[in-house]
């Protein structure tokens, strides 16, 4: 993608969505433990891709999101959740950034 010319509050906007991406990711999957309950069909196939990768981002260990992918049960991902939240799953060290934003997706 080409490179792009952010103005200093885009920085800042980007700068703070990536440091609080763990909060939002956290959040995001409580809320599909919800969905996953009342989802059908494609629609669940889809919020459990969704799970999966929300998962491995919040550095659950691939074992356990094998399993809970495997069961997809959405009482074993709330307990994931719930472990999440007791602190008990820790999200990955943030990498340090040198003033530049992150590379868009």
């Amino acid at each position: 993608m080409a490179d792009r010319d952010y103005s200093r509050y885009q920085q800042k906007a980007i700068k703070r969505y990536y440091d609080n991406r763990d909060q939002l990711d956290e959040q995001r999957l409580s809320e599909l433990v919800a969905n996953l309950y009342l989802a059908e069909g494609k629609k669940k196939a889809k919020l459990w891709e969704t799970a999966k990768e929300l998962m491995g981002r919040l550095n659950v260990p691939p074992s356990r999101i094998e399993h809970v992918i495997k069961t997809a049960d959405p009482a074993i991902l709330a307990e994931v959740v719930k472990d999440i939240a007791k602190g008990l799953i820790r999200p990955a060290p943030k990498k340090p950034t040198e003033g530049n934003p992150p590379p868009s997706e």
